[in-house]
């Protein structure tokens, strides 16, 4: 949609509704400049006062690298990180759909699984996007200080069935590089700490931050896991493929989340090409994810039966390893549950009749008592008359 040229796009009016202004000084923060909406005049000759209506309840933020990558309006880049009045138009949804805040027993830490837990580190991220689970947070970020720190560090060491720590926000890869090795340093030190995961969309949405020195450095915490965030094939260009390469190369495992978007990636053709690229980078697609049902994002959402025909139209038709998990998280902090389609047709007394990825049957054999235990496990819907 291209909006008509307003006055009301003055540089005070930008800071108000929550946009640095274009030409930005050097973030103090992620050490990265910053675009604001001053791309749309530079580049697509476009600007308007919807724009600045949603971004004073939603802030707006774009890196240099990922505005650089929209080639018309409206296109899966641009729908991902541009404010749309949708967003203003859905009350439905939850604040917080994954009742993070209830379940966080110390101020940014989340213990929902009984071995892991998300500890939020960060308020930065390289973008804003449009359909972020933890919109509440932008205008209104929870205080990071010392002691919430603290009390983050002392809930993990004092629970001793704690051998996951997920690190997200924000985005914990634009942390001051001292303060990640911080964290790092202090979850090496408690021996039930196992694993250490880092969600991230720095190496797609802000690819020069990820430097040699910060591989190197990261290298010293093994294990540690790196879960990036890409949704689009157009995510994958030289500079994001720099990025995986230096981390790959210090032995970090890669792993991709990739959220199912309207009008962004609800497509097997474009999924394929995601996921197959994704593992020419060494980045595993682990997650294919309905998406939260987050206040103010709904018209990305798609039908659960879209993921679930999607991936099966991928399914033998693409590599094992890029066939990703299709799962809902669901609402009220309940957890992520895995979805797949329908490949039992009957089971009976000594066999099953399965269907392929082709569509043919196939009949597979059971041990003697197996039907029974098995159909506990499998529910099949008979056909409707």
């Amino acid at each position: 949609m291209v909006l008509k040229r307003t006055e009301e796009f003055l540089d005070g009016e930008r800071k108000a509704a929550g946009f640095a202004p274009w030409g930005n000084p050097v973030d103090e923060t992620t050490g990265q400049v910053f675009t604001g909406p001053g791309f749309l005049d530079h580049k697509w000759k476009c600007s308007g006062k919807e724009i600045l209506m949603v971004a004073r309840r939603y802030p707006f933020r774009v890196s240099r690298h990922y505005a650089g990558l929209i080639r018309d309006p409206g296109d899966p880049i641009w729908r991902q990180v541009m404010p749309d009045p949708a967003e203003l138009e859905d009350s439905d949804g939850f604040e917080d759909p994954l009742a993070e805040e209830r379940l966080s027993p110390v101020p940014n830490l989340v213990h929902r699984y009984p071995n892991r837990v998300l500890w939020l580190v960060s308020h930065e991220c390289a973008l804003h996007c449009r359909f972020c689970t933890r919109k509440r947070r932008w205008e209104k970020p929870r205080p990071m200080t010392d002691e919430s720190f603290g009390a983050g560090l002392a809930y993990i060491e004092g629970h001793r069935q704690v051998q996951d720590v997920l690190l997200s926000g924000g985005d914990p890869l634009l942390l001051p590089f001292h303060r990640l090795e911080n964290i790092l340093r202090e979850l090496r030190r408690i021996r039930h700490v196992q694993i250490v995961r880092i969600g991230t969309r720095v190496p797609c949405a802000l690819p020069e931050r990820i430097t040699e020195n910060l591989a190197a450095m990261l290298k010293q915490y093994h294990p540690i896991y790196v879960n990036i965030h890409f949704n689009h094939p157009l995510e994958i260009n030289p500079q994001s493929s720099r990025a995986c390469a230096l981390l790959a190369d210090a032995g970090i495992p890669l792993g991709s989340q990739t959220v199912l978007l309207k009008g962004v990636n609800d497509d097997s053709g474009v999924l394929a090409e995601l996921f197959q690229g994704l593992l020419v980078l060494r980045v595993r697609p682990y997650h294919l994810m309905q998406m939260d049902l987050t206040r103010g994002t709904s018209h990305f959402r798609t039908p659960v039966s879209t993921g679930i025909r999607l991936l099966q139209s991928l399914r033998n038709r693409i590599s094992g390893p890029a066939m990703p998990h299709f799962v809902v998280d669901l609402p009220g902090g309940h957890g992520k549950i895995p979805l797949v389609p329908q490949y039992v047709e009957e089971i009976r007394p000594d066999s099953m009749v399965l269907r392929d990825y082709l569509g043919s049957l196939c009949v597979y054999p059971l041990l003697q008592g197996e039907a029974a235990d098995l159909k506990q496990w499998i529910r099949i819907t008979p056909p409707a008359p």
